[in-house]
This record gives C-alpha cells, structure tokens and sequence, in this order.
C-alpha cells in the first residue's frame, strides 16, 4: 500500500480541441445549454430538475425487463411480482446516491473510480462498464428488430441490421439541446405507459392475486432463481449507475449547503416519479402474461407459446387472444423503448470512457461503436436460432449485467458513504445499511446460482471427464477471482479528497486521519488541500459529450 506522502498530483489531464475545462470557468459565467435551477422556486425549481430520472429510467423498461417480465409472467403467473417490487424501491435509493455523488463532488462515477483506483483495476472496471453497456445494448437492438417485425413484418436479422442505424435520427435531436431530448424520453416513457396501460385493460387481472405475487416473496425452483436474477439484473443496470451521476452535472446549482441539500432532494424526488412509472409498467407487463397464459381456457397453440415466451411470441398471443389492436399496441411500446433505450446506453459509454480514459468521441460514433459490437452476437444468434434464440440472448444478457452490478455498485456505496469524498452529505448508517444489503444480496444471490447450477451441470453432464475437470478448475477459478476482486473493492479504504461544498475546509480529526494512512492531522489537511479541485456545475465538458460545440469554445 502507498504511503500517505507518496501521492503525486498530477496535473490536468489535457482536454481535447473545443472542450472547456470546468475548473477555469466561473460559477456564475452563462453557458449556451445549462440548465439554470439556482435562483427558481417552487414548481419550477421542481421543473428545472426534471428530466435526468426519466433518461435513467428508461434502463428498468428496456426490451430486457420485458422478455424477463414476459417469461416470468408465463411461468410462474404473479409469483415474482415481489421481485419487480424490491427491485425498484432498491434502484430509487441506489439511483438516488448516484445522482448524489455527482451533485455534492462535481465529479460522475467513472471520475472517481479513475482518480481512486490502480491503473490495472481501473481498466478492469472500465471493462467490465463497457460489458454491461454492450449487454445491455444487445436487448435493444432484438427489441427494436422485434418492434419492426410486429409493425411491418421485416425480417428479424434484417431489424437488427436496420437497428445500427435508427437511433441516429434520435440522436439528431440533440441539436436542440439536452432539454428537447429530456422531453422526447420523456413522452417515450409515456407512450409505454398508455400502451401497457391499455393492454392491463384488454387481461383483465385478478387483483387479489395479483397483490399477493407483489407483498408475498416466494422463489419456487431453480427456475424461479434463474428467472429472479434475471429480474433483477435487468432492474439495477450497472451502466445506469454511471450515466445518473453525469446527467446531474448538467444543472447549474448552488454550491450552499442549502443549495445542495435541495438539489439532492430534488433528485431524489425526481428519480422516485419517474421509476414509479417504469414499476407499473413492469408490472403491467408481468400481469397481462400471466393473466394470459393461466387462463384455462386458452388453446393449445397458444399454451404452446406461453411455454417458450419471447417478445415476438408475445406479439402474436397477444393478437390470438386480445385482438389485433393489441398486437399494435405491444409493437409500437416495444420500439419506443428499444429506441430511447439506445440513446441512454450511448451516453453512459461517452460517460465510462471520458472518466475512465479520459476520451471522448461524437455520440454517433460511440453509438456506432457499441452497436457495432451488439450487433455481432445478435445477428449471428438470429440468422442461426431464429427468434427464440434472440430472445435467450436477452435473458443471458439480463443475468451477466446482475454478475458485473457489484463491480460498480461498491465503487458508489464506497464513495457515497465517505465522509472524504461526501463530506457531511455521506450516507447515513441507515442508507448504509440498507444498500450494503442490497449489493451484498445480490452477491451472495449470484454466486449460489452460478456455483450450484454449475456443479450440477458438471455432475449430471456428458462431457468427458478430463474437459469437466478442466472447465470445472476454469469455472471455479473464475468464482475465486470474482469474490476477491469484490473483498478488494469493499475493504479498501478510500483516500482522494472531492467533496466541493463550501464547508469543505473543516479540518480532518485525528481518527479519520488515522484511518487513512496519515501519521498527523495536519499531514492530511496538507494532503487533502493538496489534492483538492471543486468542478463547477453544470460541467461543461460532460454536457459537450452530448451537445455540439458552440462556435465560441471552439475557437
């Protein structure tokens, strides 16, 4: 381990041609695209921070939550309801303190882990964020085939192609400011909610039952496990830990205490309205499945499609069942949010790679980047296995972004928990808590699924037993490396210093000083001052990852 006088600082990191670096600007100096929220009051201030919830939210409504919630539905009715229920009461805290590091620090996730971390596990966090992006872009780009499909009944290999593409019309919209954008996702996430809404209609649900699947935790089988973890990896996206705390930055707010105490209130409530809206339509998708596919007087077709449920089977039970019009409906949901979907994922890779490496490129050609890489398994997977088999793909996607969350989730708690880097706004023992249950839930959740299913598949298998005894030492291995890069992560003690509010020159007691490795209390005052550099907000350089550079900047 270093020693506490062996931290070098170095010097800025040079910005590319056209950039402006945040640290040289004034606070109160008016950019083109910043969103003001300072001096309003009431509604507005209220007003002024909507609309970064709604670019997070979009990750819980995405095609992968709804084959899992298609699947789930099929299989085991309103059972897993509960899954969809503490899922997304855990993602509005976690969201909530993501969107808290970036507006108490001025610095987004993949800042920190790069000022914070080794270089070597740096680029194994950078590597694993860029995994979770691309799994979670390949859903989006079979959800979107799959939407093309059901509304004009193109060929699914030739979506996906089409898909690499699409979203860089969307993409267009940022000319018009990151605003105009806010509300496009918005009215997408609306449009999914009257669509579900009205197929809620069409099922007809039995709500007693359907409270019970929601308030009674049940897990029947190693099915249901499978099917849970699925749930709940397509619920918490890794990648959406790094996008909330960079879309933050784009507000001006005042750096008071009072002033950030409101901003996190504001997110906080924000975050809340807008998942709220991804909960019922997460719900709304499980209970139309399962209302469909437990009604004992479906046909035998039918039945047989609730047995091997994807999303472009789904498309025609709901057409043989409820009508045509809901076929309709299903598609043009779907597409809304394979589309939306997409741009959110764009903008977390331009966030992982500008704080991890330090490099950014236009949108449509980070897009083009990471569907590029999408595309690949999704087109092979279609042209081999057909439908089905994409929509496999979706599920094992939904499952490796459930193993790659604790790789960003105990980053943020680490952070969002030190006094050092969050100053008097750290978690409290509660939140603590809470959330440190929740990673580790989902830890323990991972291993156990991944080691038993394992160890039976090797016991019960026909593989040779020389090729089990080496995939069994590869395997294993893999899970020894997991869990201590996790103890790596979790028991480091965290040093670099990025709290900016104006009470941030209160000096360190001797026991956190102790704690940090320093031999005195003025050696860490001299190396936190030292060390120290406050971003003012909105951060210019992180809304120029999605805006066009003015003339003036450039030059």
């Amino acid at each position: 381990m270093q020693g506490p006088t062996s931290r070098v600082v170095s010097a800025p990191s040079p910005q590319p041609d056209g950039a402006i670096n945040s640290r040289d600007k004034n606070l109160d100096e008016p950019t083109k695209y910043q969103i003001e929220v300072g001096e309003k009051k009431g509604w507005r201030k209220a007003l002024a921070f909507l609309g970064p919830g709604f670019l997070v939210c979009i990750a819980y409504i995405d095609p992968g939550n709804f084959e899992s919630d298609l699947q789930s539905g099929a299989e085991y009715k309103y059972e897993l309801l509960w899954i969809i229920l503490v899922a997304s009461v855990s993602a509005l805290i976690i969201q909530s303190l993501a969107a808290n590091l970036g507006v108490v620090t001025g610095k987004h996730l993949a800042e920190h882990c790069r000022t914070e971390y080794p270089k070597a596990v740096n680029y194994v966090l950078w590597l694993l964020a860029e995994v979770s992006v691309i799994a979670a872009d390949i859903p989006e780009v079979i959800g979107t085939a799959f939407a093309l499909n059901i509304l004009v009944k193109i060929p699914i290999w030739i979506g996906v192609i089409l898909t690499g593409f699409s979203t860089l019309m969307l993409l267009a919209l940022q000319t018009y400011g990151v605003r105009k954008l806010e509300f496009v996702i918005t009215g997408l996430v609306m449009t999914m909610t009257v669509c579900f809404f009205a197929e809620l209609g069409y099922a007809k649900p039995d709500s007693k039952e359907l409270l019970k699947g929601m308030f009674v935790p049940q897990l029947r089988g190693n099915g249901a496990t499978a099917l849970a973890i699925s749930l709940l990896g397509a619920m918490i996206m890794p990648h959406n830990l790094y996008l909330h705390s960079a879309i933050v930055l784009t507000r001006k707010i005042s750096r008071t205490p009072r002033g950030l105490k409101e901003a996190c209130r504001f997110c906080l409530f924000e975050s809340g309205f807008a998942l709220f809206f991804a909960f019922l339509i997460n719900v709304c998708v499980i209970s139309v499945s399962g209302a469909i596919c437990s009604n004992p007087g479906i046909s035998q077709e039918n039945k047989d499609k609730c047995d091997n449920l994807d999303l472009n089977e789904a498309s025609f039970l709901l057409q043989n069942v409820l009508g045509r019009f809901s076929k309709i409906l299903f598609g043009i949901a779907l597409l809304a949010s394979g589309q939306s979907s997409t741009i959110t994922g764009t903008y977390a890779g331009q966030y992982v790679m500008q704080g991890f490496l330090h490099l950014r490129f236009k949108p449509w050609i980070r897009n083009l980047m990471t569907r590029a890489v999408a595309i690949v398994p999704s087109l092979i997977v279609a042209l081999i296995g057909g439908s089905r088999a994409a929509g496999n793909l979706i599920i094992v996607c939904s499952m490796i972004l459930s193993f790659v969350l604790p790789f960003v989730l105990i980053p943020m708690l680490k952070f969002t928990g030190s006094k050092v880097k969050m100053g008097p706004y750290a978690n409290s023992w509660i939140i603590t808590v809470i959330t440190w249950g929740i990673g580790g839930g989902v830890m323990a959740i991972n291993v156990w699924y991944l080691s038993s299913s394992f160890t039976k598949w090797l016991i019960h298998g026909s593989m040779v037993m020389g090729g089990k005894v080496v995939l069994g030492i590869c395997v294993y291995a893999t899970i020894v490396l997991y869990m201590a890069l996790v103890a790596y992560l979790t028991l480091r003690i965290d040093r670099e210093n990025t709290y900016c509010g104006e009470d941030d020159k209160e000096p360190v007691d001797t026991t956190t000083a102790l704690e940090l490795g320093f031999k005195s209390v003025e050696q860490a005052q001299a190396e936190q001052q030292q060390n120290h550099t406050c971003h003012a907000l909105p951060r210019d350089d992180i809304m120029e990852l999605q805006l066009p550079r003015n003339s003036a900047s450039s030059r």
